[in-house]
């Protein structure tokens, strides 16, 4: 009687240029999701930052594959090095995240082997005129080369399609590590015995223009004529550290990257993200899990990250540093309701945005791309 074993589990490449912030989050879940379902993972990427430490802890092969934040000459050079890791690796899945890494990976493979291309936000959305136009060009094109293109909110994905980006498209919402992000646990000490007790706003993320520090900054003052005990904390470093210290009046802090945001989440009277662009934000979802409410920028996938009837309070236009003042205001003048908010933001996160159901649903789309019904999930082990 012949006897059939059972398909192996696959062997997955990621490759991401990101090595900080909320891409480098999602892979390092991801990872520890997909190895703890029996997958074989590789991750490609630069040797600096968070991840390849994160990454090494986990168990997780990591190979050195430099590559700048910008397309140009260096791409050339890129390409060749992915080849090589390519080539090393075998792999059944090649799973790009972000642009840089989509632009490289795509050109390198060119659909010979299934790709899910994650852009974490569209590369045009970052720049505008001549480089805009080709971006947008190079997407409707490179599309042709990922089998699936996974997107982390319905906002990103009919950006999109709306530009004629023809795909097959996946929705896979960004989740949270909801073992990690919760009310228990440290709190950053912030609020020392001498200092007065006014309400606190943090900001996470990388500071740059994406992430829209210097709006939150600009607005700063106006809240501090009607609140002059608040004070802010900026979580994290970037190309703008220096513009922004140099801008920020004293009641401002610069906290600089962290490895571990939790404690500033649970520390804060709010967390504010005022993106000019986004795919859905990952920390506004963190800081809901530990019961913090959150104003975010209304951008891609902002309205789907909140709890139902929170757009109303928790919403601002981007780039308007008077919008922004004015929502600060509001919210930090109502304490209450700043505890309702916290209140309801953690049931949602718990709700919709659970890193396994994350884990889960990518788990399936390279199940339909190497024609398996299912991959086994299982949760991860605490580490």
């Amino acid at each position: 009687m012949p006897v059939t074993s059972a398909p192996l589990p696959p062997r997955v490449l990621h490759v991401t240029q990101p090595v900080d912030g909320g891409v480098a989050r999602v892979v390092a879940d991801l990872v520890r999701s997909q190895r703890a379902a029996g997958m074989e993972v590789v991750v490609a990427c630069p040797a600096a930052g968070s991840l390849p430490g994160r990454l090494a802890a986990l168990g997780c092969e990591v190979l050195a594959w430099e590559a700048s934040r910008s397309p140009g000459p260096s791409v050339l050079r890129e390409g060749r090095r992915l080849s090589e890791v390519v080539a090393r690796v075998r792999p059944d899945v090649v799973h790009a995240h972000s642009a840089k890494a989509g632009l490289v990976a795509r050109l390198v493979v060119r659909g010979r082997i299934p790709t899910v291309f994650q852009p974490h936000a569209w590369s045009f959305e970052a720049v505008e005129g001549t480089a805009a136009r080709l971006a947008r060009t190079w997407e409707r094109r490179g599309a042709r080369w990922a089998s699936r293109l996974l997107c982390v909110s319905r906002a990103e994905l009919n950006t999109g399609r709306g530009l004629g980006i023809e795909a097959q498209w996946r929705l896979v919402p960004n989740g949270v590590d909801l073992d990690r992000f919760g009310p228990q646990g440290p709190s950053a000490p912030v609020r020392a015995a001498d200092s007065p007790a006014g309400p606190l706003v943090v900001c996470v993320g990388r500071l740059c223009r994406q992430k829209g520090q210097d709006v939150l900054v600009e607005a700063w003052p106006e809240v501090l004529r009607e609140l002059p005990r608040a004070r802010l904390v900026l979580v994290g470093d970037g190309p703008d550290t220096q513009r922004l210290r140099a801008a920020a009046p004293a009641s401002v802090t610069f906290a600089g990257a962290v490895d571990d945001p939790a404690p500033w989440y649970r520390a804060a009277d709010l967390v504010v993200m005022p993106s000019r662009w986004e795919g859905i934000a990952l920390a506004p979802l963190e800081a809901m899990a530990c019961g913090s409410p959150v104003l975010v920028t209304d951008v891609d996938g902002a309205r789907e990250s909140l709890p139902a009837g929170a757009a109303d309070r928790c919403l601002t236009p981007p780039d308007d540093p008077a919008a922004l003042a004015r929502s600060l205001i509001g919210l930090l003048s109502d304490a209450e309701g700043l505890r309702t908010l916290g209140r309801d933001a953690r049931r949602h996160v718990h709700a919709h945005h659970d890193v396994r159901h994350t884990a889960a649903a990518v788990a399936q789309v390279y199940g339909e791309l190497l024609g398996l019904e299912t991959i086994e999930h299982r949760k991860p082990v605490a580490t």
